[in-house]
Protein backbone atom coordinates (compact mmCIF):
# COMPACT_ATOMS: atom_id res chain seq x y z
CA UNK A 1 0.00 0.00 0.00
CA UNK A 2 1.29 3.81 -0.18
CA UNK A 3 1.24 6.71 1.65
CA UNK A 4 1.61 9.89 0.42
CA UNK A 5 3.11 12.72 2.38
CA UNK A 6 1.90 15.76 0.46
CA UNK A 7 3.15 18.38 2.78
CA UNK A 8 5.99 15.92 4.27
CA UNK A 9 6.54 13.65 6.87
CA UNK A 10 10.02 13.12 8.94
CA UNK A 11 12.13 10.49 8.24
CA UNK A 12 11.09 8.36 11.73
CA UNK A 13 7.71 8.19 10.08
CA UNK A 14 9.18 7.03 6.96
CA UNK A 15 10.81 4.64 8.58
CA UNK A 16 8.10 2.93 10.78
CA UNK A 17 5.80 2.97 8.05
CA UNK A 18 8.18 1.14 5.15
CA UNK A 19 9.34 -1.44 8.16
CA UNK A 20 5.74 -2.08 8.22
CA UNK A 21 5.51 -2.86 4.27
CA UNK A 22 4.15 0.80 3.17
CA UNK A 23 5.42 2.35 -0.05
CA UNK A 24 5.84 5.73 1.24
CA UNK A 25 5.91 8.81 -1.06
CA UNK A 26 7.17 12.58 -0.75
CA UNK A 27 5.94 14.19 -4.13
CA UNK A 28 4.42 17.89 -3.19
CA UNK A 29 1.75 17.48 -5.35
CA UNK A 30 -0.13 20.95 -6.49
CA UNK A 31 -3.61 20.72 -4.93
CA UNK A 32 -5.18 21.02 -8.34
CA UNK A 33 -3.79 17.65 -9.47
CA UNK A 34 -3.91 15.65 -6.37
CA UNK A 35 -6.93 13.41 -7.60
CA UNK A 36 -5.53 12.49 -10.52
CA UNK A 37 -2.05 11.49 -8.81
CA UNK A 38 -4.38 9.87 -5.79
CA UNK A 39 -6.17 7.62 -8.72
CA UNK A 40 -2.73 7.21 -10.92
CA UNK A 41 -0.82 5.74 -7.94
CA UNK A 42 -3.20 4.07 -6.39
CA UNK A 43 -2.82 6.07 -3.00
CA UNK A 44 -4.27 4.26 0.14
CA UNK A 45 -3.21 6.83 2.79
CA UNK A 46 -3.20 10.84 2.19
CA UNK A 47 -0.77 12.46 5.09
CA UNK A 48 -1.48 16.57 5.14
CA UNK A 49 -0.35 19.28 7.85
CA UNK A 50 -1.79 22.66 7.18
CA UNK A 51 -1.43 23.26 3.45
CA UNK A 52 -3.22 20.30 1.66
CA UNK A 53 -6.67 20.90 1.60
CA UNK A 54 -8.90 17.56 1.24
CA UNK A 55 -12.46 18.50 0.87
CA UNK A 56 -15.26 16.95 -0.41
CA UNK A 57 -13.80 17.26 -4.37
CA UNK A 58 -10.79 14.32 -3.19
CA UNK A 59 -13.20 12.37 -1.04
CA UNK A 60 -15.33 12.14 -3.55
CA UNK A 61 -13.21 11.12 -6.55
CA UNK A 62 -10.23 8.93 -4.65
CA UNK A 63 -11.70 5.52 -4.08
CA UNK A 64 -8.53 4.25 -3.22
CA UNK A 65 -8.11 6.08 -0.07
CA UNK A 66 -8.68 4.92 3.25
CA UNK A 67 -7.36 7.00 5.66
CA UNK A 68 -6.32 10.59 5.75
CA UNK A 69 -3.75 11.63 8.26
CA UNK A 70 -2.97 15.15 9.86
CA UNK A 71 -0.26 16.03 11.13
CA UNK A 72 -0.74 18.31 13.98
CA UNK A 73 -3.56 19.44 15.97
CA UNK A 74 -6.23 21.06 14.20
CA UNK A 75 -8.28 19.42 11.42
CA UNK A 76 -10.03 22.53 10.04
CA UNK A 77 -8.17 21.61 6.43
CA UNK A 78 -10.17 18.15 6.28
CA UNK A 79 -13.83 17.68 5.94
CA UNK A 80 -13.56 15.12 8.61
CA UNK A 81 -17.47 14.74 8.60
CA UNK A 82 -17.57 13.63 5.48
CA UNK A 83 -14.80 11.52 5.29
CA UNK A 84 -16.43 9.47 8.20
CA UNK A 85 -19.29 8.95 6.29
CA UNK A 86 -17.73 8.02 3.60
CA UNK A 87 -16.01 5.27 5.66
CA UNK A 88 -12.45 6.78 5.61
CA UNK A 89 -10.46 7.23 8.87
CA UNK A 90 -9.81 10.42 9.79
CA UNK A 91 -6.35 10.73 12.11
CA UNK A 92 -4.40 13.74 13.81
CA UNK A 93 -1.44 13.67 16.81
CA UNK A 94 -3.20 16.32 19.10
CA UNK A 95 -0.43 15.75 21.33
CA UNK A 96 2.85 15.41 19.59
CA UNK A 97 3.63 19.43 19.06
CA UNK A 98 2.08 20.70 22.22
CA UNK A 99 5.31 21.16 23.96
CA UNK A 100 6.89 22.86 20.86
CA UNK A 101 3.79 25.44 19.99
CA UNK A 102 4.18 26.16 24.11
CA UNK A 103 8.28 26.74 23.94
CA UNK A 104 7.24 29.11 21.27
CA UNK A 105 4.14 30.86 22.90
CA UNK A 106 7.30 31.73 25.47
CA UNK A 107 9.35 33.03 22.97
CA UNK A 108 7.64 35.35 22.11
CA UNK A 109 6.72 36.76 25.49
CA UNK A 110 9.92 36.59 26.90
CA UNK A 111 11.11 38.76 23.65
CA UNK A 112 8.34 40.78 23.94
CA UNK A 113 9.10 41.76 27.62
CA UNK A 114 12.22 42.90 26.56
CA UNK A 115 12.04 44.26 23.19
CA UNK A 116 13.84 41.42 21.64
CA UNK A 117 11.51 41.23 18.27
CA UNK A 118 12.41 45.41 18.14
CA UNK A 119 15.66 45.26 18.84
CA UNK A 120 16.60 42.63 16.33
CA UNK A 121 15.38 44.52 13.80
CA UNK A 122 17.27 47.93 14.85
CA UNK A 123 20.19 46.84 16.33
CA UNK A 124 22.07 45.60 12.53
CA UNK A 125 20.25 48.79 11.20
CA UNK A 126 21.95 51.17 14.11
CA UNK A 127 23.62 49.84 16.60
CA UNK A 128 27.10 50.71 16.06
CA UNK A 129 25.21 54.70 15.80
CA UNK A 130 22.97 55.06 18.31
CA UNK A 131 23.92 52.38 20.56
CA UNK A 132 23.01 54.39 23.63
CA UNK A 133 19.62 55.50 22.30
CA UNK A 134 18.70 52.42 21.90
CA UNK A 135 19.76 50.99 24.82
CA UNK A 136 17.85 53.47 26.40
CA UNK A 137 14.50 52.67 24.66
CA UNK A 138 14.70 48.87 25.36
CA UNK A 139 16.05 49.15 28.79
CA UNK A 140 11.94 49.46 30.64
CA UNK A 141 11.76 45.51 29.90
CA UNK A 142 9.55 43.46 32.60
CA UNK A 143 9.93 40.21 34.30
CA UNK A 144 7.28 37.50 34.01
CA UNK A 145 8.30 35.58 36.62
CA UNK A 146 4.88 36.53 39.40
CA UNK A 147 2.67 37.86 36.56
CA UNK A 148 -0.61 36.10 35.41
CA UNK A 149 -0.70 34.31 32.34
CA UNK A 150 -4.53 33.90 31.09
CA UNK A 151 -5.14 30.71 28.93
CA UNK A 152 -7.43 30.67 26.50
CA UNK A 153 -8.27 27.10 25.89
CA UNK A 154 -7.11 24.29 28.05
CA UNK A 155 -6.64 21.37 26.03
CA UNK A 156 -3.05 19.39 25.34
CA UNK A 157 -1.43 22.51 24.33
CA UNK A 158 -2.83 25.27 26.73
CA UNK A 159 -2.66 22.76 29.64
CA UNK A 160 1.62 22.11 27.86
CA UNK A 161 2.32 26.38 28.40
CA UNK A 162 0.45 26.81 31.47
CA UNK A 163 3.20 24.21 32.92
CA UNK A 164 6.13 26.43 31.23
CA UNK A 165 3.85 29.32 33.39
CA UNK A 166 4.47 27.78 36.29
CA UNK A 167 8.30 26.72 35.73
CA UNK A 168 8.73 30.19 35.56
CA UNK A 169 7.20 31.57 38.50
CA UNK A 170 3.86 33.16 36.68
CA UNK A 171 0.17 32.70 38.24
CA UNK A 172 -2.23 31.01 35.69
CA UNK A 173 -5.67 31.66 35.09
CA UNK A 174 -7.42 29.49 32.27
CA UNK A 175 -10.71 29.42 30.71
CA UNK A 176 -12.15 26.62 28.71
CA UNK A 177 -15.81 25.68 27.91
CA UNK A 178 -15.43 21.77 28.40
CA UNK A 179 -12.33 21.56 30.67
CA UNK A 180 -13.15 22.09 34.55
CA UNK A 181 -10.57 21.55 36.15
CA UNK A 182 -6.80 19.89 34.85
CA UNK A 183 -3.61 18.79 36.68
CA UNK A 184 -0.51 20.36 35.66
CA UNK A 185 2.75 17.82 36.37
CA UNK A 186 5.93 19.39 36.18
CA UNK A 187 8.49 16.55 35.58
CA UNK A 188 11.81 17.95 36.75
CA UNK A 189 15.39 16.50 35.14
CA UNK A 190 16.27 14.84 38.62
CA UNK A 191 13.27 12.53 38.85
CA UNK A 192 10.99 14.92 41.19
CA UNK A 193 7.66 16.19 40.74
CA UNK A 194 5.02 18.71 41.63
CA UNK A 195 1.51 18.91 41.03
CA UNK A 196 -0.78 21.77 40.11
CA UNK A 197 -4.63 21.51 40.27
CA UNK A 198 -5.75 24.48 37.67
CA UNK A 199 -9.28 25.22 38.21
CA UNK A 200 -10.95 26.80 34.90
CA UNK A 201 -12.76 30.44 35.11
CA UNK A 202 -14.83 32.59 33.23
CA UNK A 203 -13.67 34.01 30.02
CA UNK A 204 -14.44 37.35 31.03
CA UNK A 205 -12.40 36.89 34.38
CA UNK A 206 -9.45 35.87 32.71
CA UNK A 207 -9.71 38.74 30.42
CA UNK A 208 -9.56 41.22 33.36
CA UNK A 209 -6.95 39.44 34.97
CA UNK A 210 -4.34 38.15 32.75
CA UNK A 211 -1.42 40.48 32.63
CA UNK A 212 -0.56 38.07 29.14
CA UNK A 213 -2.74 36.22 27.45
CA UNK A 214 -2.40 33.22 25.07
CA UNK A 215 -4.89 31.71 22.75
CA UNK A 216 -5.14 27.91 22.32
CA UNK A 217 -8.43 27.03 20.49
CA UNK A 218 -9.83 25.88 16.97
CA UNK A 219 -10.90 27.47 14.16
CA UNK A 220 -13.72 30.03 14.88
CA UNK A 221 -16.70 31.44 13.01
CA UNK A 222 -16.24 34.48 14.79
CA UNK A 223 -13.26 36.47 16.46
CA UNK A 224 -12.44 35.32 20.19
CA UNK A 225 -10.48 38.32 20.57
CA UNK A 226 -12.23 41.55 19.53
CA UNK A 227 -12.49 44.91 19.94
CA UNK A 228 -15.13 44.65 22.85
CA UNK A 229 -13.04 42.06 24.04
CA UNK A 230 -9.36 43.93 24.35
CA UNK A 231 -11.59 46.40 26.44
CA UNK A 232 -11.82 44.17 28.81
CA UNK A 233 -8.23 43.57 29.38
CA UNK A 234 -5.71 45.26 31.40
CA UNK A 235 -4.10 48.56 30.17
CA UNK A 236 -0.32 47.01 28.76
CA UNK A 237 -1.72 43.65 28.45
CA UNK A 238 0.36 41.36 26.05
CA UNK A 239 -1.17 39.00 23.89
CA UNK A 240 0.18 35.89 21.90
CA UNK A 241 -1.83 34.16 19.00
CA UNK A 242 -0.52 30.49 18.35
CA UNK A 243 -3.46 28.95 17.64
CA UNK A 244 -5.07 29.94 14.84
CA UNK A 245 -5.23 32.92 12.41
CA UNK A 246 -8.82 34.40 12.69
CA UNK A 247 -9.55 33.94 16.30
CA UNK A 248 -8.14 37.53 17.16
CA UNK A 249 -9.33 40.31 15.23
CA UNK A 250 -6.12 41.82 13.51
CA UNK A 251 -7.74 45.00 12.88
CA UNK A 252 -8.65 45.55 16.41
CA UNK A 253 -5.68 44.30 17.52
CA UNK A 254 -3.45 46.84 15.70
CA UNK A 255 -5.92 49.44 17.17
CA UNK A 256 -4.80 48.17 20.36
CA UNK A 257 -1.22 48.21 20.20
CA UNK A 258 -1.79 51.77 18.81
CA UNK A 259 -3.40 53.19 21.56
CA UNK A 260 -1.38 51.35 24.27
CA UNK A 261 -4.21 48.97 25.30
CA UNK A 262 -2.25 45.95 24.38
CA UNK A 263 2.34 46.69 25.26
CA UNK A 264 3.06 43.94 22.24
CA UNK A 265 1.76 40.90 20.40
CA UNK A 266 3.00 37.68 19.44
CA UNK A 267 1.78 36.40 16.08
CA UNK A 268 2.19 32.99 14.51
CA UNK A 269 -0.84 32.63 12.92
CA UNK A 270 -2.60 35.03 10.38
CA UNK A 271 -5.78 35.33 8.45
CA UNK A 272 -4.38 35.96 5.86
CA UNK A 273 -2.05 33.04 5.43
CA UNK A 274 0.56 32.92 3.52
CA UNK A 275 -0.20 36.71 2.45
CA UNK A 276 -0.44 38.56 6.15
CA UNK A 277 -1.78 42.28 5.98
CA UNK A 278 1.01 44.53 5.43
CA UNK A 279 0.24 46.27 8.76
CA UNK A 280 0.87 43.61 10.39
CA UNK A 281 4.55 42.79 9.38
CA UNK A 282 5.67 46.39 9.55
CA UNK A 283 3.64 47.36 13.22
CA UNK A 284 6.69 47.72 15.87
CA UNK A 285 5.09 46.41 18.77
CA UNK A 286 4.27 42.14 16.91
CA UNK A 287 6.38 39.69 17.45
CA UNK A 288 5.80 37.51 14.17
CA UNK A 289 6.62 34.07 13.22
CA UNK A 290 5.63 32.30 10.00
CA UNK A 291 3.38 29.51 11.59
CA UNK A 292 6.61 27.39 12.65
CA UNK A 293 4.23 26.20 16.10
CA UNK A 294 5.07 23.08 15.88
CA UNK A 295 8.27 23.15 13.58
CA UNK A 296 10.50 21.54 16.01
CA UNK A 297 12.98 18.17 15.00
CA UNK A 298 11.36 16.86 17.98
CA UNK A 299 8.01 17.68 17.18
CA UNK A 300 8.21 16.42 13.98
CA UNK A 301 9.50 12.91 14.92
CA UNK A 302 7.11 12.30 17.45
CA UNK A 303 3.97 13.70 14.64
CA UNK A 304 5.82 11.19 11.99
CA UNK A 305 6.08 8.18 14.74
CA UNK A 306 2.52 8.53 16.01
CA UNK A 307 0.74 8.96 12.21
CA UNK A 308 3.09 5.77 11.50
CA UNK A 309 1.85 3.44 14.34
CA UNK A 310 -2.17 4.88 13.74
CA UNK A 311 -1.93 3.86 10.01
CA UNK A 312 -0.20 0.85 10.61
CA UNK A 313 -2.81 0.01 13.41
CA UNK A 314 -5.62 0.63 11.12
CA UNK A 315 -4.50 -0.96 7.73
CA UNK A 316 -2.18 -4.34 9.13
Amino acid sequence: MKVLANDGVSQSGIDALEQAGFEVLTTTVAQDQLIDYINENSISVLLVRSATKVRKDIIDNCPSLKVIGRGGVGMDNIDVAYAREKGLHVINTPAASSSSVAELVFAHLFGGVRFLHDANRNMPLEGDSKFKALKKAYAGGIELRGKTLGVIGFGRIGQATAKVALGVGMKVVASDPFVEEATISLDFYDGQKVDFSIKTIGFDEVLAQADFITLHVPAQKDYVIGKAQFEKMKNGVGIVNAARGGVIDEVALVAALDSGKVAFAGLDVFEKEPTPEVQLLMQPKLSLTPHIGAATGEAQDRIGTELAEQIISILK
